[in-house]
């Protein structure tokens, strides 16, 4: 555990303001695609999304790279293991090269690789980083993550993660995966939420569990300014309720990556206008889907 170094993280928390960006989003045929690999989006000086080209895998996963002044986080490795077809340790190890050329008076900044869960086009990039220096990789398997953040005696904390003059913070929220975690960064007001929410189809594999999350999520949020609220895929198009069929590599017109904390209140609503049941539920923006619905 970490203990933050502002004493109060988020009074210089920027305002939202929209991510402007298109993002690669595959081909008709993809082997003829020509997009890069990864795509490469500065968000800010200090904040990198990066996207896996739809073309590569039709999951698309986005991932995170967050610098600190003492360190950085990557937050998730993509759905390839391939180095070859999948360039992310290149891509990486390139933005910290840069990063580092900016800022010449450092000289030793580890990478801390974690996960918004164990799924695998969330961890399928693990490998590449096995051997970097000064690198440690968490498993993000539940045995491993919840101990390495405290989730395992303390499910309900709010873990921040010092990078050096900016904080994270972790917090355990099952509901699409039990080792699910989101993170919630002070410097930008971005709540990273992994496959929790999404503009996509939210597989909800423990129902009451997912029902806590997003009350926990409104609460936290409630405390803190959030700028965004993004998640790892994006598999809704701007036709209202309309997402794109699974394994299809080819998304035009789609969903911004950003939502805001108004879905989680309309999560919040459909749940409770349905009597909190499991089902299947179409929202403009997003689709709940209930997998293995309770007793």
């Amino acid at each position: 555990m970490y203990a933050p170094s502002d004493p109060d993280p988020y009074r210089s928390t920027p305002a939202a303001r929209p991510l402007d960006v298109n993002w690669i989003h595959g081909s008709p045929e993809p082997k003829y695609n020509d997009d890069p690999d990864i795509q490469v989006y500065l968000f800010d000086e200090n904040t990198v999304i990066l996207r896996q080209n739809v073309a590569v895998s039709f999951e698309a996963p986005f991932m995170f790279l967050l610098f600190g002044e003492s360190r950085a986080v990557l937050l998730d490795t993509g759905a390839t293991e391939s180095a070859q077809y999948f360039p992310l340790r290149r891509t990486v190890d390139g933005l910290v090269d840069e990063w580092l050329a900016e800022h010449p008076s450092v000289e030793r900044y580890p990478l801390l690789v974690l996960h918004t869960h164990s799924h695998g086009d969330h961890t399928a990039g693990d490998a590449q980083f096995a051997d970097r220096a000064d690198t440690r990789v968490v498993n993000a398997l539940l045995e491993n993550a919840f101990p390495y953040f405290g989730f395992d005696e303390a499910p309900d904390a709010v873990i921040p993660l010092d990078l050096g003059g900016r904080v994270l913070e972790a917090l355990a929220n099952p509901g699409h995966h039990k080792a699910a975690i989101t993170f919630y960064d002070t410097a930008t007001g971005i709540l990273f939420t992994g496959d929790t929410v999404y503009p996509g189809r939210l597989y909800v594999f423990d129902w009451d569990a997912f029902d806590r999350t997003i009350d926990r999520l409104i609460d936290f949020c409630a405390e803190r300014p959030i700028s965004h609220v993004i998640g790892c895929h994006i598999e809704m198009s701007t036709s209202a309720g309309q997402d794109y069929p699974m394994g299809f590599s080819f998304h035009p017109d789609e969903h911004p990556l950003e939502l805001t904390v108004a879905h989680l209140h309309h999560i919040r609503a459909t749940l409770d206008e349905n009597g909190r049941r499991a089902g299947r539920y179409v929202l403009p923006e997003l689709i709940i889907t209930a997998m293995d619905p309770p007793a």
